[in-house]
């Protein structure tokens, strides 16, 4: 599990019809903050704000064919090259990061596919480094940008 420090990040919040939404920096939006999204906002603004990603090179809940479903994914980062390069699973802080997460990440992984897989809950964070093809290994530090 990777400990990730949060404490410096200051989402933009705004009240409005007696709902709270946060500013989406890379989606450039206000967006309803749900459970999710209150980790999904905290993990763009850690991986823009602390890890430097670029803001520009990442898409947020986006539209995927899985199989024969649509679904949207949470987070994906892309390389330089603008190939996909982690993908993200964002679940609200009460939902435990399971096998089953796991799988509904690795469902987003057979079309994306890409060399670094990430969940997280906001307490508990997982990222799998997947770059040698059979070799899957579960990191202690979230990966540094590849410039």
């Amino acid at each position: 599990m990777i400990a990730l420090d949060y404490s410096n990040i200051q989402l933009k919040l705004k009240q409005e019809d007696g709902k709270t939404s946060v500013w989406d920096a890379v989606r450039r939006k206000w967006v309803i903050l749900t459970p999710e999204e209150h980790v999904r906002q905290y993990m763009l603004s850690y991986m823009v704000g602390t890890l430097h990603y670029p803001a520009s090179l990442i898409a947020v809940e986006r539209a995927v064919l899985v199989g024969t479903l649509n679904k949207r994914f949470d987070i994906v980062v892309y390389n330089r090259n603008h190939k996909p390069w982690m993908l993200v699973e964002c679940k609200a802080p009460e939902v435990i990061i399971t096998e089953k997460t796991l799988h509904q990440l690795l469902s987003y992984q057979q079309t994306i596919q890409c060399p670094y897989w990430l969940l997280t809950n906001g307490h508990q964070t997982f990222c799998a480094d997947a770059t040698e093809v059979g070799n899957i290994k579960w990191v202690g530090l979230l990966p540094a940008y590849e410039l």
